[in-house]
């Protein structure tokens, strides 16, 4: 009887997905394969390495009531490991060590708020999430989530450290600390009462408890926590004993994040004095005070100069210490590899085998010195820049194609704060465009198929052409054409103009003849920008393609010719296909792709062209006006210290309007707060 229930219950186990996601879950299947659980043979062996409460929790009833009455059975046989009697119980679920399983869940927002005490205010947001469920999870302290609002427009989840967490009702609410930093952050602390966030977690190991003796901890220890660090030693702190330890916290200016503490002493430090003992955790504590004070660990968690320091004098002083570290995460299980840490042992995971360490481990290798020099805060920056002998006010050009001629954005924001203009592509005559779709979202990008439409050359000169000389910005008329004669008969009209600037464009991915094709090979460019060089005087940019498969020589071939200066780069060439029709989205198969998407790809190629142009003599060097993705102001300070002078803003145009005043604006602050007095202090910085 017993062997025809094992077959069929064995069937069930192996049927049921809950058991297939677990190492556990399979060790069971294992166990029953191997007739187990027979009672003629169960007391010959013994059961290792099951632990999961939550395989047992989710079996179908009739392989619930077969263990449970196999235990009956046996549970007075002394050969039955405690492992399997865990299966039995009602313990929470976690792993070998305690530590609860993490799951992937959605958490409902109860509370974002900014933090009374944080200085400057608005710089720290207390967020509080509640899961529901079976999936609500109680973290041990020392453990993190991450978090990613529903509505997120990042793809990756943000490590968060839990400052406090209960249950309640429903579930549990956990607490979070959240230093406004960067643009993940910055949408986790624009959440509302009842936004959705999805949660991963609780993750990472814990802060061991002090060492116990006779049901009380053998000695005080010592918490410090610096700036947003403060968050899992406090949390970590709530779970000990009143009194049971020291705390040190240490911030900038204010203080938050110790309202549930409860140690013996508490002393908190501010840089600037405004609350506590004036100075950095220096100021403290140090070595010779944690022998004093005999502690028997120190538990830290802060930026690395502190961490640092604390594990220097908590060594000097003979007291154990653990450290809780942070890294760039994507995953947060241990998947990615991409948060390792150097230690003695190797390089190690700070999600997975952290965040929290054994300081004896740990190095903290001496931080590289900023390549821009400390300087005191420049009232008035200069951001104009001169390309070719023509000054722009700034670095922000609406680049072609995505601004068409200035005037359409003129009622929507006041265009004549922009470094210049560039005319929609032109062409000698007056061209029709593409058939069929011509614009396709992708993440973070655009596709487009647009095919050069514009009014002709003679048209623009007539119609567009004054309209943009008289904005303030510096006008730049954009010259393609489909063979050589329409590129040189279209400089020669352009010549007779006062257009300040033309852009001769050999890129353009969306025409069947011309455009990049010309921007391929070396001959071919060479060719196109000395004969438009032949009629024109004014200054020349060459906008190249990222397609060539020898861009640095197709460059130099430009430069070679007389190109005044280096657009890169045109928009790449991508394919969307309709998944309902099983056809190419685009008559042309291939289209422009633009967008945030590809602003690391034309990052680096800027950085090459750089180092390719500094590699010639100082008398042919030429500047370079960088387009590919930008949509903040630090989008454009990266492609200055990449090696650009000038930048053009495109599809972030589409979505934000404003996006090019924004990126002025914020220029400007940058270089107030560095005190850099001109953009020319930091181009080409990074090389």
């Amino acid at each position: 009887m017993i062997s025809i229930y094992r077959r069929i219950i064995l069937l069930q186990v192996k049927q049921h997905p809950s058991l297939h996601h677990h190492a556990q879950g399979s060790l069971l299947i294992k166990y029953f394969e191997s007739n187990l659980f027979d009672f003629a043979d169960i007391t010959s062996k013994k059961i290792t390495g099951i632990t999961a409460t939550q395989n047992f929790l989710h079996l179908p009833l009739i392989v619930k009531l077969f263990l449970i009455l196999s235990y009956h059975n046996v549970r007075k046989n002394s050969k039955i490991t405690l492992p399997f009697r865990r299966i039995f119980t009602m313990t929470p679920i976690t792993d070998c060590n305690g530590i609860p399983y993490p799951v992937f869940t959605t958490g409902n927002v109860t509370l974002c708020a900014s933090v009374d005490g944080a200085k400057p205010n608005g710089s720290v947001y207390c967020l509080k999430i509640e899961t529901t469920g079976e999936n609500a999870r109680m973290p041990v302290p020392g453990q993190f989530f991450m978090l990613r609002s529903v509505k997120s427009q990042q793809l990756l989840a943000r490590p968060i450290s839990v400052f406090h967490a209960e249950k309640t009702p429903h579930g549990v609410e956990v607490t979070f600390l959240i230093l406004l930093k960067g643009k993940g952050t910055k949408e986790l602390c624009a959440l509302e009462a009842d936004d959705k966030v999805q949660i991963l977690g609780p993750l990472g190991n814990v802060f061991p408890p002090p060492a116990v003796s006779n049901g009380s901890t053998s000695a005080k220890v010592l918490i410090v926590g610096g700036g947003i660090g403060v968050a899992p030693v406090a949390g970590f702190a709530e779970s000990l004993p009143e009194k049971s330890y020291d705390f040190i916290a240490s911030f900038k200016s204010g203080s938050y994040g110790l309202e549930n503490i409860k140690p013996e002493n508490l002393t908190v430090t501010t840089d600037d004095g405004s609350v506590g003992v004036k100075g950095m955790v220096t100021a403290a504590i140090d070595a010779a005070k944690i022998k004093a004070a005999g502690y028997s660990a120190v538990y830290a968690c802060g930026p690395a100069p502190m961490l640092n320091y604390i594990k220097t004098v908590s060594e000097e002083a003979g007291v154990q210490c653990w450290l809780s570290m942070e890294a760039h995460m994507a995953c947060g299980v241990g998947v990615c590899l991409g948060c390792v840490i150097p230690t003695t042992e190797g390089n190690l995971r700070c999600c997975k085998d952290g965040p929290v360490f054994d300081s004896k481990i740990l190095s903290f290798p001496k931080p590289e010195p900023g390549r821009i020099p400390r300087r005191e805060p420049e009232a008035a920056p200069d951001l104009s820049v001169t390309v070719a002998g023509v000054k722009f006010q700034n670095p922000l050009i609406g680049s072609s194609g995505a601004f068409g001629f200035g005037t359409e954005y003129a009622t929507i924001f006041d265009v004549n704060r922009l470094g210049g203009i560039a005319s929609k592509g032109l062409t000698l005559e007056k061209k029709a465009g593409n058939d069929g779709i011509r614009i396709w979202e992708t993440p973070s990008g655009l596709m487009n198929s647009i095919g050069l439409q514009n009014p002709g050359i003679p048209h623009f000169i007539e119609k567009e052409l004054p309209e943009m000389m008289a904005l303030k910005p510096v006008a730049i008329a954009n010259l393609s054409g489909s063979s050589l004669e329409t590129y040189v008969e279209g400089a020669k009209l352009l010549e007779k103009t006062d257009v300040p600037v033309i852009e001769l464009n050999i890129s353009c991915p969306n025409v069947s003849a011309g455009g990049a094709a010309f921007g391929m090979s070396c001959s071919s460019a060479n060719s196109v920008v000395a004969a438009v060089r032949a009629v024109t005087k004014k200054p020349l940019w060459v906008k190249l393609t990222p397609q060539s498969p020898e861009l640095a020589k197709v460059a130099l071939s430009c430069i070679e010719a007389d190109a005044d200066a280096i657009s890169l780069c045109n928009s790449f060439q991508g394919v969307a296909i309709d998944v309902e029709t099983g056809r190419p989205v685009f008559d042309k198969i291939k289209a422009g792709f633009g967008g945030p998407a590809v602003r690391p790809i034309a990052v680096r190629l800027i950085y090459e062209l750089y180092e390719t142009i500094q590699s010639l003599p100082e008398d042919k060097r030429v500047p370079i006006i960088a387009i590919g993705g930008i949509a903040t102001w630090s989008d454009v300070i990266e492609f200055v210290m990449a090696g650009a002078d000038l930048v053009e803003v495109g599809t972030s145009t589409f979505a934000n309007p404003l996006t090019m005043l924004e990126c002025i604006d914020g220029i400007e602050a940058y270089m107030k707060r560095k005190g850099i007095k001109t953009l020319s202090e930091i181009k080409g910085i990074a090389h």
